[in-house]
C-alpha cells in the first residue's frame, strides 16, 4: 500500500497539465523531421492492413464477409488498438530507458513516464478510431448504442499498458536483454492473439479460455463487438474475468518492480 501511495503522489504532484504537456511532446519529437509528419500516423496503419488484406483476400482467396460486413471492415475492427498496442508492448518497456534525462538528471517521478508515455501513444490511436469510424460511416455502417462501449474497451487498454510499461520500463531500464526479449516475442504475442482470428471460433474450449488471458484479446475482441457483431462487453463474462485476473497479476508486478528498482535505477542509467 505504501508503494501504491508513492505512485499516486508522484502523479498528484506533477500533475494532469504537466502530464499532457509531456505527452504531446514526446508525440512531437516521434514525427519531427519526417517529410509526412503526422501523415505516418495514418499512412503506416493503412500500409499495413493493405498487406493483410491483399495477402488473405486476394493471394489466399479468403476474406469472407463476416456478420455482414467485408472481411476488411472485419480487419480494420481488430487492428485498430492493435496498433496502440504494439507500440506500448516494445515501446512500453522501453520508455524509462528512452527519457533516461529526466531520470539522471533531475528528481523526476519515475512513475509518471509510463504515463505520459502511454498517453503519448492513445492521441495517436483517437485519431486512427476517428479515421475508422469515417470508413464505416462511408460504406454504409454508421455509429450505433455499441460505439458507446469504445470509451470503456479504451480505458481497460491505457490501464493496462500504462501498468505494463511501469513494470516493463523498470526492468527494461536495468536490462537490456529484457527489451530485447520483449521485441523477439512481439510477433509471437500478435498471432497468439485474437487480431488475426476470433478466438471464439476456436473449437477446443480449453485454448479459448487460455487465449482470453491474453489482454490483447479480450481488447480486439471487445472493439469487433462494437463494431462488427454488436454485442455488449457484460455478455461474455468469462473474458473480463480473465482480463482481470491478467491485469491483477501485471499490477503485482509493477508494484515490485517500483518498490525494489525505482532507487536503482538512475544509477544504472
Amino acid at each position: 500500500m505504501d508503494t501504491i501511495r508513492i505512485i499516486i503522489e508522484e502523479h498528484r504532484l506533477l500533475g494532469f497539465r504537466q502530464i499532457t504537456k509531456l505527452a504531446k511532446s514526446d508525440l512531437v519529437k516521434k514525427y519531427r523531421g519526417a517529410a509526412l509528419g503526422w501523415a505516418w500516423a495514418l499512412v503506416k496503419p493503412a500500409v499495413r492492413i493493405f498487406v493483410f488484406w491483399f495477402a488473405f483476400s486476394i493471394g489466399m482467396k479468403g476474406g469472407k464477409p463476416i456478420n455482414g460486413y467485408p472481411w476488411i471492415l472485419w480487419l480494420i475492427a481488430g487492428f485498430l488498438p492493435w496498433f496502440y498496442m504494439q507500440e506500448m508492448i516494445s515501446g512500453g518497456a522501453g520508455c524509462i530507458r528512452k527519457h533516461k534525462h529526466l531520470v539522471t538528471k533531475m528528481r523526476f517521478p519515475v512513475s509518471t513516464i509510463p504515463t505520459f508515455s502511454s498517453l503519448s501513444s492513445l492521441y495517436i490511436h483517437w485519431v486512427l478510431l476517428a479515421a475508422a469510424i469515417i470508413i464505416f460511416a462511408c460504406t454504409g455502417h454508421f455509429p450505433d448504442k455499441y460505439y458507446l462501449q469504445i470509451p470503456f474497451y479504451m480505458l481497460l487498454m491505457f490501464v493496462f499498458f500504462t501498468v505494463w510499461a511501469l513494470g516493463g520500463g523498470l526492468l527494461a531500464a536495468l536490462s537490456k536483454d529484457f527489451q530485447n526479449l520483449v521485441k523477439s516475442i512481439q510477433t509471437a504475442i500478435f498471432w497468439l492473439s485474437g487480431v488475426m482470428y476470433d478466438v471464439n471460433k476456436i473449437n477446443n474450449h480449453t485454448i479459448r479460455v487460455i487465449l482470453k488471458f491474453n489482454p490483447i484479446t479480450v481488447i480486439a475482441s471487445g472493439y469487433r463487438k462494437v463494431f462488427i457483431y454488436k454485442e455488449w462487453f457484460w455478455e461474455d463474462k468469462t473474458e473480463l474475468l480473465c482480463f482481470s485476473v491478467t491485469l491483477l497479476a501485471f499490477c503485482i508486478l509493477a508494484i515490485w518492480a517500483f518498490r525494489r528498482l525505482r532507487k536503482e535505477v538512475p544509477d544504472v542509467l
